[in-house]
């Protein structure tokens, strides 16, 4: 646990020294533990592939299909999923539970009928504080032109049973590990009819009141090749971060405007962190960030959680090819239309695994992100004071103030300040933006949490 509070004071010559400039990667100053390594090492594009065409071969997953058909439709692919992932389960030691989370969806838009729709949910419980929790999702769903369409062959091999094959090898690779906080491995239903799979599993955590401190969507993650001419570009995936919250309230709204805030939002510090820890050089991959909720016209199983206010992403595949999304399977003077298995490729969809992975590992190990953090305004001083809340880990090592220009997109100057619950640094809050993280024995580093103004 913390240790009792005291202040820090440095002065801004001495601060600046000791902490530096750096660049992002340097800035969050996360190791990579042998325990990651051997599991990116794990993940396995052959599996990848088997579990794509093992879905694909339901020919549709429409959420208005089948539920008790075992060889055709949305049930069929239900209860496979949860024999995969109950077998892995059993290789857990009892850490890691499997359940269907099933409700009925009244009518609706796209939900002309009552409707059974069921996510299928592994939690992997933490070792040393469960009640921190991490989700990642793929939508197992799929659909053709015609979205109320139940019936017609709907592959949905890039969206969404990329996502998918990404959720159930890291249910694979990490059911033998212990993370010390919890992580939860959902393929959600109904996406293509409204959210409706991650709207109702985010609302259960929103109701049990469940510390969900960072959610991940994996949907279109099936290529970095457009097959549309373009050049390839196989080593980036998207990560769609919003900036000014979902779920902001209007009074969070003008301090965010008084401020500056726009840009140090929970899910902006959550991709922050992933850009750091699943670097290049660790998973193969380039994550590009973008600093919107979601593409254009287009919404993805984040937004469910970025709607209960939880900081939450969307990975997705560089550059789409519109003819190979929510189409029907046909050829159209010799273009072929339709969402087929021969677009996917499944080294990207492993290293996109691999980029999960490497941020859900990292966000498991680390210390949670610091509450209630605040900066104090209640006089006029060219220094700055920070506070917040003790963290509850029992390896805690103690805290960091980080701080960067107005106009930088990242961290470039961190400066460790102890274990302690308040520090106070002779640089001007209205020249830069500040924030705090927190640090534990092993030099795991939080995501950084941004201030709000204090009384």
């Amino acid at each position: 646990m913390a240790k009792p509070t005291r202040r820090t004071f440095m002065a801004a010559s001495a601060a600046v020294v000791t902490a530096g400039l750096a660049g992002p990667a340097e800035a969050a100053g996360q190791p990579a533990d042998p325990q990651l390594r051997e599991m990116l090492r794990e993940i396995d594009p052959k599996r990848v592939e088997a579990i794509i065409r093992r879905l694909v071969a339901f020919g549709t997953r429409h959420t208005l299909s089948a539920q008790d058909d075992p060889a055709r439709g949305i049930g069929a692919a239900r209860d496979w999923i949860l024999a995969e992932m109950q077998a892995h389960a059993a290789r857990s030691g009892g850490r890691m539970t499997v359940a269907l989370d099933s409700f009925i969806q009244p009518v609706s838009n796209r939900i002309p009928a009552p409707t059974r729709i069921t996510n299928v949910v592994a939690t992997l419980r933490g070792s040393v504080t469960p009640d921190r929790v991490y989700v990642v999702t793929g939508h197992y769903d799929s659909r053709v032109t015609d979205v109320m369409d139940a019936t017609s062959d709907a592959p949905g091999a890039d969206d969404d049973a990329s996502g998918v094959a990404v959720v159930l090898e890291l249910v694979r690779v990490m059911a033998t590990r212990a993370p010390a906080a919890t992580i939860v491995f959902a393929a959600v239903a109904a996406e293509e009819q409204g959210l409706y799979g991650s709207d109702h599993l985010a609302q259960t955590f929103k109701d049990q009141g469940t510390d969900v401190q960072g959610a991940f969507s994996n949907d279109i993650v099936g290529t970095g090749d457009a097959h549309d001419g373009t050049p390839d570009d196989s080593r980036t995936v998207r990560l769609f971060v919003e900036g000014v919250p979902t779920a902001e309230t209007a009074a969070e709204a003008n301090i965010r405007r008084s401020v500056g805030g726009e840009n140090d939002g929970a899910s902006r510090q959550l991709g922050r962190f992933v850009t750091a820890v699943a670097r290049q050089s660790l998973t193969g991959m380039r994550v590009r960030p973008i600093w919107r909720r979601d593409r254009y016209l287009r919404g993805s199983d984040h937004i469910s959680f970025l709607l209960r206010g939880y900081p939450a992403a969307r990975f997705t595949e560089p550059r789409e090819n519109f003819a190979h999304e929510h189409q029907d399977v046909r050829v159209v003077d010799g273009v072929q239309f339709g969402d087929l298995i021969e677009f996917c490729d499944f080294g990207y969809i492993a290293r996109v695994a691999r980029v999960n992975a490497a941020a859900l590992w990292s966000l498991a190990q680390a210390p949670g992100t610091p509450k209630g953090v605040v900066i104090d305004t209640t006089q006029l001083t060219n220094e700055t004071t920070l506070r917040w809340q003790p963290n509850p880990e029992p390896d805690l090592a103690g805290y960091e103030l980080v701080w960067r220009e107005t106009t930088d997109p990242d961290w470039t100057h961190s400066l460790p300040v102890g274990d302690v619950t308040t520090a106070t640094v002779d640089l001007s809050k209205d020249n830069v933006f500040f924030g705090v993280r927190a640090v534990d024995e092993a030099g795991n580093r939080s995501p950084v949490a941004a201030p709000q103004p204090s009384s």
